[in-house]
């Protein structure tokens, strides 16, 4: 049976169990490390190169500080983000903020902290110049219509809500360029998920070819051009990752041809991952308390879609791992569910596993991006405890499982006794 590795021994997770209770999420340091190491590597050509991760994915600042110590930068989109971002000691050009439809007080923030500001629509010049405005950098995000395809999660280009026009661009930068500004950047991100390195080289060709004619048309000089996101991660044990050698070559030879080729100066190359940052390395662990059986077989966990709802949401593939069972057939076929009051609270449908049993444990992989980041408390449920396995082998916990005073913490109930109906 095909597998995925887990980054800790049966023992170690025992003795884990022993302190913390079911369900969490746990984080391998080691792997996140690893992968940030490899994509800088192969980015080395490029003087300036720099990956922001999209916090949006795990927003969890002992993750966000690893990730800095390896010299990335954050992405954030929100108030809270930036927020963050300040928290843990990030300022001025560590920081991309990429929103959209951004309220006044996010833009205020943003241009407090000095981040690089990546508008997602023209109308937001006048918004921002108002509320809060114009800094020295300014960035566009381009939708680039019938030129790219999305796919599921963004959604194809022409019908998604983020961008500008390749028309609105040119405005864009020559309103820009009239308030004067002189920095500018251009970003680009249309797929979330993408296994094909080819994608990227094509997207890369887009942006300098516009850069090129912009550059050109304008009479200005960008600074950097950020190839957004979307490096997919292998859910499926027979996927394989994104060769990010082979992206970065074909990414390289484009940069040669058209920018040093058309004579313009060096730009910088980043990138806004998120999910194949520390997506592989993040591991929901649930406990089995049911085995039902009726029109078919249900192993119900004490996690749920409040923990992981990409499958709910999107129908996504998360690899399951039964801990001590992976070498036992599996020619069982499951659904493994939560105990929210909705159909599609499933980890798994029609999953052949080893026989499962009340008390097992069970692995769910690939929940380092979009897993605990997406959590909410309908049913009441209550926000898992995150976990984190440094490279020494020890366990911290880097959040709290909320409790129910959490839960209720928000509401009145104080006042109960006067209000009459």
């Amino acid at each position: 049976m095909i597998g995925k590795k887990l980054p800790f021994t049966r023992e170690q997770l025992d003795s884990i169990l022993e302190k913390y209770p079911t369900p969490f999420h746990i984080y391998d340091e080691k792997g996140i490390r690893a992968y940030a190491q490899k994509l800088t590597a192969a980015y080395s050509w490029n003087k300036g190169f720099k990956e922001y991760y999209a916090i949006k994915a795990c927003p969890n600042p002992y993750l966000m500080k690893i990730l800095r110590s390896e010299g990335f930068g954050i992405d954030c989109s929100s108030l809270a983000e930036l927020e963050l971002a300040e928290r843990v000691g990030l300022r001025g050009e560590e920081i991309m903020f990429t929103s959209n439809d951004t309220p006044v007080e996010d833009f205020q923030k943003a241009v407090k902290l000095g981040a690089i500001i990546n508008l997602d629509d023209i109308s937001h010049i006048p918004f921002l110049e108002q509320c809060a405005g114009i800094p020295e950098l300014i960035c566009f995000r381009y939708n680039p219509g019938s030129l790219k395809e999305g796919n599921v999660i963004i959604g194809n280009p022409e019908e998604a809500k983020y961008g500008f026009t390749r028309e609105q661009l040119f405005d864009g930068y020559r309103m820009m360029k009239e308030k004067g500004v002189k920095r500018f950047g251009l970003h680009t991100m249309v797929a979330s998920n993408e296994l094909d390195p080819n994608y990227f080289i094509e997207t890369a060709e887009i942006l300098f070819d516009l850069i090129v004619e912009l550059s050109q048309t304008l009479d200005i000089s960008f600074e950097f051009v950020n190839l957004g996101g979307g490096i997919g991660i292998p859910y499926k044990p027979e996927q394989t990752p994104v060769d990010l050698d082979v992206m970065s070559k074909g990414i390289q030879k484009l940069y040669h041809e058209l920018i040093i080729g058309n004579n313009l100066k060096p730009l910088k190359i980043y990138f806004e991952s998120g999910r194949a940052i520390t997506g592989p390395y993040g591991f929901l662990v649930t406990k089995v308390l049911h085995i039902k059986d009726t029109y078919k077989k249900y192993a119900g966990v004490d996690a749920c879609m409040a923990n992981l709802m990409r499958p709910a949401l999107y129908g996504s593939y998360h690899h399951i791992t039964v801990v001590g069972k992976g070498q036992q057939p599996h020619k069982n076929l499951y659904d493994v569910t939560g105990s929210l009051c909705e159909n599609n609270d499933k980890f798994a449908v029609n999953r052949l596993l080893p026989e499962i049993e009340p008390g097992d444990i069970i692995v769910i992989h690939d929940t380092g991006a979009h897993g605990h980041a997406m959590g909410f408390n309908y049913n009441g449920k209550l926000r898992s405890a995150e976990l984190l396995l440094r490279e020494n082998g020890e366990v911290k916990e880097i959040r709290r499982a909320e409790t129910l005073e959490d839960y209720f913490a928000t509401l009145d109930f104080n006042g109960l006794g006067s209000f009459n109906v």
